[in-house]
């Protein structure tokens, strides 16, 4: 069935769904939703896991202020916050849902009337060239974003394909017109993030150039071609801060105006144009990891002519394309919005990294070929190995299979010889704790999607897991835990590693390496040497082998703990909970303390310095949106009350995710919020990656059908499904009744037909 996209920012402004919305089984995507928070989601035109994620950024906001950390910063991660009142300009890199940033390259605004080239200010947005708008006058679409730019009237419309940003600007009088390009222009700038950057004028309609920075990735150079649909009337380029001493011979020339090239650290640019009423200025930016040539060629190839429309028609198939591999039916339509837009931003990240030709710049800072795979760069492992890579394997398995090789090329180039932590652009930021992406491997090995040298990935998994200055795993492979006064987060550090041991042992296993196997087997298990038994809680110990006497097990803090407390994190044992409920009192007792942390109430001064976290991200003391709680209401299962479990997620997915601007309880993170999202919508949870078992939950689908890549399909049914009907009293596999609390990944992907009862009252 062929389905029409439509992403709905009319559920906040009076735009509305538009007539198109009478249409059976329409899906509604809306891509602000958690725009309010933090600005961490950002609008704007992307094709599928894009190289190019082209949006409007409203502010202009330095990481630092005095010298120090600009916690205001924090807000502008995407480059957009929702309650601004204007845009800066439309930049073509972004990071969706991020709890750092980076990016934010080659920023584009038109104006007209008298030309400025400084940004000016939110107060007083006429001393710059930003404009005011409303969302009244927004529109986001599949692959298409637009906007009024109220100060001058100009309508701006975007579009991309994979590696180019397309933009259309609609003048209203033939005023004097001009089209900013800044290169200084970032997210979470500092006054040394530009490195440097250099333009050429290469004729009267194409520019060319790069910009290298350092901050999240600290050696990150970009490439760039631009090209303009009309011939260039003047242009004339701008430094800042060139304090240089040293000015060569380059002093002799005019570099100020129509000049074909510039070079510094801080330059912006202006192109002037001369247009008719309501004229169409169309520019076209090609971004490559390799070079101006590449960026060129990739434009040629990709978009190589002025037809908008087209470009975004073509986009918006390949967003139907991935959008359809989940059919669902839903009992409201709120519930089809948060759906589709989970699936919308699940498929942003990880993005393409390289040229229409292969070729990208690797870890090494030399140029690559990906060998008969697609490389990808921005892994967010910490958090993505959790749900978005599991659900890769089941929906886009020849994906998750290059995303894989893309790790396994990284390790090549590492001169750690490690696999990525966080990683992105040609760099290793090492931002969050964990070797995770060992997880990411051993789920797509025991899944059987592996069309990957397996040797060689536990080869780099056993690497990874092996490098003594690595965030405390000297004194780890040591003592069997990490110690608190000697590396910081050290519960958490822990408790990963040791689940991460468990994903190495599990690869070793289906490889036939009993020696690996039982090394890493051991180390999984170590989790046990932070449990305290006397307060029942993971705790810190030190050195010298005995707890940390100052212990709070709410607060987050000095407590080694990082992004979760110890009610939160002693629940981190993903891989054993059989173990976990027994090491807590057996199941009753296990079953009340689980109780206690969903009713409890956690003080504010617990989360007061957290960024980003606030209230409404918070169930009693259960965190949902900071990852290592995203198992925790299936843990249930293990203790013989699913309906519990059943309870807690359907609860989960209506207090953490809603249609409005403000609708995510914490972060996306690259998607993992969104992939627990659909996971139990369908009902079912990845508890441990590295398993092939699901755990089953409560569906808040009414029906499901996933069209699977190996040619079949599977059916979720939901009997007596309503609001208040969370309860699960039976499931059935292809008519037969499914007996246990999961199901197999292989019982998915063989096709078939899944089938829950549901009630308002429970089995119990």
């Amino acid at each position: 069935m062929n389905f029409k996209l439509f992403i709905a920012l009319s559920l906040f402004s009076s735009l509305a769904f538009s007539q198109k919305t009478n249409k059976k089984n329409y899906q509604y995507v809306n891509p602000m939703i958690g725009t309010e928070r933090m600005g961490h989601t950002y609008p704007g035109a992307t094709v599928p896991f894009g190289s190019v994620q082209l949006s409007p950024d409203t502010d202009t906001i330095a990481y630092e202020l005095n010298k120090k950390y600009n916690g205001k910063v924090y807000e502008y991660c995407s480059g957009y916050q929702y309650e601004d009142k204007t845009i800066v300009g439309f930049s073509h890199t972004h990071f969706s849902g991020t709890g750092h940033s980076d990016l934010g390259d080659f920023l584009i605004m038109p104006t007209s009337g008298k030309l400025q080239l400084n940004p000016g200010t939110a107060n007083n947005p006429a001393s710059g060239y930003r404009s005011g708008f409303s969302h009244d006058n927004e529109v986001a679409s599949a692959n298409y974003y637009k906007v009024k730019l109220d100060d001058n009237n100009i309508t701006a419309e975007l579009t991309t394909s994979q590696r180019v940003g397309f933009h259309r600007y609609t003048f209203p009088s033939a005023d004097e017109v001009h089209i900013i390009l800044d290169l200084m222009h970032g997210i979470y700038n500092h006054q040394e993030k530009n490195v440097w950057t250099f333009v050429r004028i290469e004729n009267d309609t194409l520019i060319t150039g790069y910009r290298q920075t350092q901050g999240w990735a600290r050696t990150r150079t970009v490439y760039f071609a631009m090209a303009f649909s009309k011939p260039i009337k003047q242009y004339g380029a701008h430094k800042y801060d060139e304090n240089n001493i040293y000015k060569g011979f380059w002093r002799k020339f005019d570099e100020t105006k129509n000049f074909p090239e510039a070079a510094g650290k801080n330059i912006r640019m202006y192109f002037d144009f001369d247009v008719k009423a309501n004229e169409q200025v169309m520019v076209k930016l090609a971004l490559s990891p390799v070079s101006t040539e590449g960026a060129i060629a990739n434009m040629k190839q990709e978009i190589p002519y002025w037809d908008f429309d087209k470009v975004r028609n073509e986009g918006e198939k390949l967003w139907e394309t991935e959008l359809n591999k989940i059919e669902i039916k839903t009992i409201n339509e709120d519930d089809k919005v948060n759906f589709y837009t989970a699936m919308y931003h699940a498929f942003i990240n990880p993005t393409v990294y390289m040229d229409t030709d292969g070729r990208y710049k690797g870890l090494d800072q030399n140029v690559h070929t990906a060998d008969n795979f697609t490389n990808y760069t921005t892994f967010s492992l910490w958090d993505t190995y959790r749900a978005l890579h599991p659900l890769f394997n089941l929906v886009q398995p020849k994906r998750n299979q290059d995303m894989i090789k893309s790790m396994l090329a990284h390790y090549d180039q590492s001169v750690h010889k490690a696999l990525p932590v966080w990683s992105h652009y040609a760099n290793e930021n090492w931002c969050m704790i964990g070797y995770h992406c060992v997880s990411v491997i051993a789920d797509a090995i025991a899944k059987g999607n592996d069309n990957f040298d397996t040797e060689k990935a536990l080869q780099a998994c056993v690497s990874s897991a092996s490098i003594p200055y690595y965030d405390g795993l000297e004194y780890y492979m040591a003592k069997g835990y990490v110690p608190e006064d000697k590396n910081g987060s050290s519960v958490s550090k822990t408790l990963e590693y040791a689940y991460d041991d468990w994903c190495i042992a599990q690869i070793a296993k289906k490889l036939n390496k009993p020696d690996i196997y039982n090394k890493f087997s051991a180390r999984a298990g170590n989790y046990k040497n932070v449990f305290d038994a006397k307060t029942g809680f993971m705790r810190p110990k030190l050195n010298d082998g005995t707890f940390k006497k100052e212990f709070d097990p709410l607060d987050t803090h000095g407590q080694g703990f990082i992004e979760g407390n110890a009610w939160n994190y002693s629940l981190y044992v993903p891989q054993d909970p059989d173990e976990l409920v027994k090491m807590n009192g057996g199941k009753e007792k296990f079953t009340q303390h689980l109780d206690s942390l969903f009713t409890m109430t956690l003080p504010d001064k617990y989360f007061a310095n957290t960024e980003d976290i606030t209230r409404d991200g918070i169930i009693g003391n259960y965190v949902h949106g900071n990852e290592p709680s995203h198992h925790v209401a299936y843990l249930y299962n293990w203790t013989g009350h699913p309906e519990k479990t059943q309870q807690r997620v359907r609860m989960i997915l209506d207090a953490m995710y809603k249609p409005k601007p403000d609708g995510l309880g914490g972060n996306d993170d690259c998607g993992q919020m969104s992939a627990w999202y659909i996971f139990s919508s369908l009902g079912f949870y990845p508890v441990a990656p590295g398993s092939d078992q699901y755990a089953i939950g409560s569906p808040k689908v009414k029906e499901a059908v996933l069209t699977l890549e190996n040619g079949n399909t599977f059916t979720i049914r939901t009997k007596n499904q309503s609001a208040r009907n969370v309860y699960v009293t039976k499931v059935e596999l292809n008519g037969k009744p499914l007996n246990r609390n999961y199901l197999t990944h292989k019982e998915i992907t063989s096709g078939g037909e899944l089938t829950f009862y549901m009630s308002n009252k429970s089995k119990k």
